[in-house]
């Protein structure tokens, strides 16, 4: 992920989470907003509640993987924050993979591919 495609700037996060979408699954919160860009801009976040810092730097590791498994099936222009929920502690990557899938159908937000 380019340094670009980050989102850092409290300004953003609270644009998106006013004016955004929002979907909840099983191991994933979806937040998403329009951004009038040419790429989007990501931010996955873990809060305390999900566990110690290994458990939370584990959750955002399994977000980032099984985000870019999925990355090409979604399109451009879009600020994206992915939250996890304290249900995420044990999964497996592929689990993840397919709660952020049906998080991004739910949206709209998902290519079909054929």
């Amino acid at each position: 992920m380019l340094k670009k495609e980050v989102l850092r700037r409290k300004k953003d996060f609270n644009r998106i989470y006013g004016k955004g979408k929002s979907v909840g699954e099983k191991y994933v919160v979806l937040f998403s907003l329009k951004n009038g860009l040419g790429y989007n801009r990501m931010a996955f976040l873990a809060s305390k509640k999900v566990g110690n810092s290994v458990q939370r730097n584990r959750a955002r590791r399994l977000m980032k993987e099984s985000f870019r498994n999925i990355c090409e099936d979604l399109p451009e222009g879009y600020d994206i924050i992915l939250i996890a929920r304290s249900s995420i502690k044990e999964k497996k990557c592929s689990e993840v993979e397919a709660s952020m899938k049906n998080a991004f159908r739910r949206m709209g937000l998902r290519r079909v591919r054929g």
